[in-house]
């Protein structure tokens, strides 16, 4: 069937309650489904334990103690026991139409991404699993607060087994750029990249940046962050949803005919802001002299 694998921050607090909710709603995908927990934080042990998971503690970390990527992603498909893999973030609530999905995608696919966009929703409690419809609660919670992010913002990448293994660039988790180059791969590889948005609700249960010191700043700009970007490579090398190949709708799969115009428009953003931070840098001195700012420089969207 399915191994699903993930790297859950320390089970303290409100963390403790919404990685808890994640990993029960994950178990009720199938009775086969297997979950395996990399890295030794607290209470991933604990967590192994009680809800019958394999637990990894060992992960190489940079010098700030954060994990890097390949390894997590190399050492779950070597143990996995099936061909289907899904790395999804231990905050993600999965339900039974990403099952369904998976299972039409790789009806059709012997080799490919699936993708999708998730559902910010304000989670501060335990999912009560014993009510024969929560996941019908949960995902109409989900569609009252009505807040799905962008196509930038990636959270499960369900594949075949081989597309990553052994391939991916030291990277660290927890901070931006890998997941888009995830989608990179694939396409460069020439896999189906499949965008499952319309038809999965996978609900995001929101939480603070804490775990950082820095806080949310620290994990967007730091310089673990600024590492990672890095190793994207620039424009050339960032996709996001949008440039899957095909999207998964209730009719079936379909051809995604909009993925070469997101390109473009991506292309577009990078030359206008590369141009616009050069021309700040050419001019900088007459501006010094006439004491004008760059504050009235036109905003540039964030990636994330």
């Amino acid at each position: 069937m399915l191994t699903i694998f993930s790297t859950p921050k320390p089970f303290r607090g409100h963390i403790a309650v919404i990685q808890r909710n994640a990993i029960q709603s994950w178990k009720r995908l199938h009775p086969g489904v297997e979950i395996i927990l990399v890295g030794n934080e607290e209470g991933a042990s604990e967590a192994a334990r009680e809800f019958g998971l394999r637990h990894e503690p060992k992960v190489p970390r940079n010098e700030h103690g954060t994990k890097f990527l390949a390894p997590i992603f190399d050492r779950a498909e070597e143990f996995a026991g099936n061909n289907l893999l899904c790395f999804v973030n231990c905050d993600i609530i999965l339900t039974s139409d990403f099952r369904a999905a998976l299972e039409r995608v790789a009806q059709q696919h012997r080799q490919f991404l699936m993708v999708g966009r998730r559902w910010d929703t304000n989670v501060t409690e335990p999912v009560d699993f014993s009510r024969a419809n929560w996941e019908e609660q949960i995902r109409a919670r989900a569609s009252r607060e009505n807040f799905q992010r962008p196509p930038q913002w990636i959270d499960y990448f369900a594949f075949s087994r081989g597309l990553y293994h052994k391939r991916i660039p030291g990277f660290v988790i927890g901070r931006p750029g890998w997941d888009n180059w995830l989608v990179w791969f694939a396409r460069a590889s020439k896999v189906p990249v499949v965008d499952a948005s319309r038809v999965v609700r996978a609900v995001h249960q929101n939480h603070d940046y804490s775990y950082h010191p820095q806080g949310e700043q620290g994990v967007w700009q730091g310089e673990e962050a600024q590492r990672n970007y890095a190793l994207l490579g620039g424009w050339r090398h960032f996709r996001t949803i949008e440039n899957a190949t095909h999207v998964l709708t209730p009719a079936g799969l379909q051809a995604n005919h909009r993925h070469w115009p997101a390109l473009g428009k991506r292309a577009a953003h990078a030359m206008g802001s590369r141009t616009w931070f050069a021309l700040l840098k050419a001019t900088r001195p007459v501006r010094h002299r006439l004491r004008l700012r760059q504050d009235n420089s036109p905003s540039v969207a964030k990636d994330r």
